[in-house]
């Protein structure tokens, strides 16, 4: 049996997910198998994965049934205890197995382990996650995840790993989940298991990559998503912020959108404590004023100046 199972759902990456497997490949911790689920691609994805010839790589095609049906097929098909996750147009640092083995080590009990990682805003500017947490060097457990994540998610997909025992009993992705899927599975992690932390950054987030998993505009499914969890953040402060930033962000999607009676839900079910100064007027600014915003960061972002409405 092999220590990590990593797991690649595949749709339409022929430009990325050569480099995505060998940065798997260059692992300077070596007990891993690769599963690769073609979910249907149109392009040359399966054919590029099917020319790398290596034994612990297993590639598996299913029609298009999307990255939850895929994730989930390629965990229970997992020989491995645990399962590292890895999306097809991201990459991993050459220490990112050994990173999770090391939280692994340390804290043999938690539920969910995080890598650090980068986000690159463009083709030429990147910067690392920025998280509500203070932290040094060391590995640790974070007390309040969802505190914590309110700026960046202390859990990336690409940067986490969990047992596969673990995976299965809370239920594994929500395939109803067309997006935020990832969010969702973190929740209920960090719900019912501690949630371990390692700073080192050892893998990169390509947030500019169009046609990102987590860029397909379903903005009833998000409010889904967000409204599945009433029950519990009535008595949990904490995730009522989490959720809360959550749906500021998706009703300002809503807006630009012209989704206006979402937008309205969504609003009236924030408690305006949650928000900073900066929040509360842009999720009051107009549809136009918030596309030219967006288009400043843009043009900012061009330059290496990046500001968000956390700072």
């Amino acid at each position: 049996m092999t220590f990590f199972s990593v797991i690649i759902p595949l749709y339409n990456k022929e430009s990325f997910i050569e480099n995505t497997i060998k940065s798997v490949l260059d692992q300077s911790f070596h007990d891993f198998e690769i599963i690769i689920v073609d979910d249907g691609s149109t392009d040359n994805s399966a054919v590029i994965v099917s020319q790398i010839k290596d034994t612990r790589i297993k590639l598996l095609k299913q029609k298009n049934l999307g990255v939850s049906q895929a994730r989930n097929i390629a965990i229970r098909k997992a020989k491995s205890k645990f399962i590292a996750l890895l999306d097809a147009d991201d990459s991993w640092f050459n220490n990112h197995l050994f990173e999770l083995k090391k939280q692994i080590d340390l804290f043999p009990d938690a539920g969910l382990y995080c890598n650090n990682y980068e986000i690159y805003l463009n083709p030429k500017n990147k910067r690392p996650a920025h998280f509500n947490l203070k932290f040094d060097k060391d590995c640790l457990i974070v007390n309040d995840y969802f505190k914590a994540s309110i700026i960046n998610p202390i859990a990336w997909t690409s940067a986490v790993c969990f047992s596969k025992e673990h995976f299965i009993k809370i239920g594994e992705f929500n395939t109803y989940l067309k997006t935020a899927q990832d969010i969702d599975l973190w929740i209920r992690f960090a719900l019912k298991h501690k949630v371990c932390f390692n700073p080192t950054i050892t893998m990169t987030y390509k947030l500019y990559v169009e046609n990102s998993l987590s860029k397909n505009e379903y903005n009833v499914i998000r409010y889904d998503f967000i409204n599945s969890y009433n029950k519990e953040e009535k008595n949990n402060p904490s995730l009522k912020l989490y959720l809360d930033i959550n749906r500021y962000a998706v009703a300002l999607r809503c807006k630009t959108n012209n989704e206006k009676k979402l937008y309205r839900k969504l609003k009236g079910e924030i408690d305006c404590k949650n928000l900073n100064i900066k929040q509360k007027l842009l999720i009051n600014t107009p549809a136009f004023g918030l596309k030219l915003i967006k288009r400043f960061q843009r043009f900012l972002i061009d330059r290496k100046i990046y500001l968000t409405a956390f700072k």
